[in-house]
């Protein structure tokens, strides 16, 4: 079996990548534009594994995603996607262009090529804030507040009209907050370490009272393995680990696991539309497909932990490169 993964050099795509290969022995091309938080050094490990290719490559470069289709692929999973809020922002139109054009493109090519399903990741971002306990369902009306998920949004509602106008089989994820190794350190989690384990501020958007359910990369990518082989073509499937946890409880969690002083809180000023909860329903996954998460979450945090510390010329390498 022949699976595309797009943005397999990022955080969840490469760990995904991982995942396939340390399970299956299906052949993995992964198409990456290498924008700066795709990192083939995520990847090194299995360069050379004769399951794997890496092509260079932009989601919204037809013609040569054309020539891959040509071999017969079997699956697209479509990781590629621009997602930093503040980015959004700051700069809406590459949002628009790699998520909403890009995820097009591979569509009308999958359609062309008659692949067997297109997997679309998705994120809960994309039906907006929460408020202190009810949890979104899969039928839960999209209320994306930032020009990240609302391109997100705009995404999955192309990939559901494939289906339904032209019977492309598609799946659609939608995954909670994410964690794990090779994360970009924009992110609340890795950034947080890396500065603690440098002794600089941890900069803690407002009061750190916003929720986010937290789910280990390897649960996921679990989950989007069985949703490619079992799930019924046409269906969304929320994926979350019921781990909510304040902002400020992370913050203080990591920096206590790090034995650092609290003193390296710093309150910022809020991100603008900054949503305050969110929380997914994963029944129907659990139930559907026989999912469910292995890894605890403290455990999972420290494991997290110790790869960012055993993994120092990773993260290094990247904040020089920024410098």
């Amino acid at each position: 079996m022949k699976i595309l993964v797009t943005g397999g050099a990022g955080f969840i795509g490469s760990n995904f990548i991982h995942y396939q290969l340390e399970n299956y022995d299906d052949q993995i091309i992964n198409i990456d534009k290498l924008s700066y938080a795709g990192n083939l050094d995520n990847l090194k490990d299995v360069e050379t594994n004769p399951n794997y290719e890496f092509r260079e490559l932009d989601i919204c470069n037809r013609e040569k995603i054309d020539q891959i289709m040509h071999r017969g692929i079997d699956y697209i999973v479509n990781f590629a996607a621009e997602s930093h809020v503040d980015r959004s922002i700051e700069d809406p139109s590459v949002f628009v262009k790699t998520n909403i054009a890009g995820t097009q493109n591979l569509l009308d090519l999958a359609l062309k090529f008659g692949v067997k399903k297109f997997i679309q990741i998705s994120t809960d971002e994309v039906y907006g804030s929460l408020g202190k306990n009810d949890k979104f369902s899969e039928d839960s009306i999209l209320n994306p507040s930032n020009p990240y998920a609302a391109s997100k949004a705009s995404a999955d509602l192309l990939v559901k009209s494939y289906f339904k106008t032209y019977n492309l089989p598609i799946n659609i994820t939608r995954c909670s907050n994410n964690f794990g190794p090779y994360q970009y350190p924009e992110k609340l989690i890795p950034l947080f370490i890396i500065n603690a384990l440098q002794d600089e501020k941890l900069p803690l958007y407002g009061d750190g009272s916003n929720i986010r359910d937290w789910i280990y990369v390897k649960d996921h990518c679990k989950a989007v393995d069985l949703v490619m082989r079992k799930g019924e073509s046409g269906e969304i499937y929320n994926i979350g680990a019921d781990n909510e946890k304040t902002n400020i409880e992370i913050t203080r969690l990591i920096l206590s696991l790090l034995s650092k002083t609290e003193l390296l809180i710093k309150h910022v000023k809020d991100r603008k539309g900054h949503d305050y909860r969110y929380a997914v329903d994963s029944s129907k996954i659990k139930e559907k497909l026989g999912w469910e998460t292995e890894f605890d979450f403290e455990n999972a945090m420290r494991k997290t932990l110790n790869w960012y510390l055993d993994h120092k010329k990773w993260w290094q390498k990247i904040i020089n490169e920024q410098k």
